[in-house]
């Protein structure tokens, strides 16, 4: 199933005395970028979490935010770094005596300094942990991968639509095509007779002529390749594989058949149908950026 590389997902659950979050979003990406911000206590999570979302995603740059708050905190003491107390300390009597102020330091007044006072809980399962973070970030996958979806159903339905119009282009090629080599033949004949008037044509030379003319520029090769690569584009748009690449791949082809047939073709009416193969190509091209 086509999916977007654009996406968001978002959990939260209680479980086991923890208020557990995951948020997921992510943009385009030509391959999978994952950056990850958890609680400072919880940094073990980040492989994990990389490896377990890394397995469902398979493009795209994603940003994940995990949320752990411990409802229990009988286990939790409060202890004091001396070392950057003393530091503070020292400090703040140097600016009083350098510049004449009071120090008016109180316990309270080093204690609100930054990491002066460190939470420091009891050691925790981290397996016990990452599972229930797992059981979280499952969740806000789901709700992410959905959206994904969503959106690619979306670009597929606009891709579809865009590819048959591209087709019904190639039938008026493929039909017009002889026409012109037609138009040519009669061209020549009544330019030959402008020229000599009445005097009997070698029509040989003139089989000759419109058989170059022909080679020159028949397109039957160019527009049985394009059928074939929107029949391949057709069967990428039905597969659960991340296609995005490929289909960036195939999208290039598609406008390089369509450029040949534009050089080849001395024709207005085919010439305006490359011109809005083309306009389409481009627009399908925009839409695959987004694809996984």
């Amino acid at each position: 199933m086509l999916k977007s590389m654009t996406g968001f997902g978002r959990a939260v659950q209680e479980i086991d005395g923890y208020i557990i979050t995951v948020e997921l979003k992510s943009v385009n990406h030509r391959y999978f970028e994952f950056s990850c911000r958890v609680p400072r206590a919880y940094g073990f999570l980040e492989d994990k979490l990389k490896s377990f979302i890394g397995s469902k995603v398979a493009r795209g740059k994603v940003d994940c935010f995990v949320g752990i708050e411990a409802l229990n905190t009988e286990s939790a003491d409060v202890v004091v770094n001396n070392t950057l107390a003393s530091a503070y300390v020292k400090a703040l009597n140097d600016i009083s005596e350098k510049y004449d102020l009071s120090a008016d330091l109180t316990a309270a007044t080093i204690g609100r300094f930054q990491d002066v006072l460190v939470v420091k809980k009891a050691d925790e399962d981290e397996e016990k942990l990452w599972g229930y973070v797992k059981t979280v970030c499952d969740e806000a996958i789901s709700k992410f991968i959905n959206m994904r979806t969503v959106e690619g159903e979306k670009m597929k339905a606009d891709i579809t639509s865009r590819a048959k119009y591209i087709i019904e282009c190639v039938s008026f090629i493929e039909e017009r095509s002889p026409e012109t080599v037609k138009e040519y033949n009669d061209k020549l004949i009544a330019r030959v007779h402008e020229l000599i008037g009445d005097v009997s044509l070698d029509e040989n030379r003139i089989i000759q002529e419109v058989a170059i003319y022909a080679d020159k520029v028949a397109v039957a090769e160019e527009t049985v390749r394009l059928r074939s690569h929107i029949d391949q584009l057709f069967e990428f748009l039905e597969s659960d594989e991340a296609i995005g690449r490929k289909m960036d791949f195939l999208i290039q082809e598609i406008n390089r058949e369509a450029n040949t047939i534009g050089s080849k073709g001395n024709d207005v009416d085919i010439a305006r149908k490359v011109v809005d193969i083309k306009s389409e190509v481009e627009k399908i091209r925009e839409q695959v950026q987004n694809i996984e």
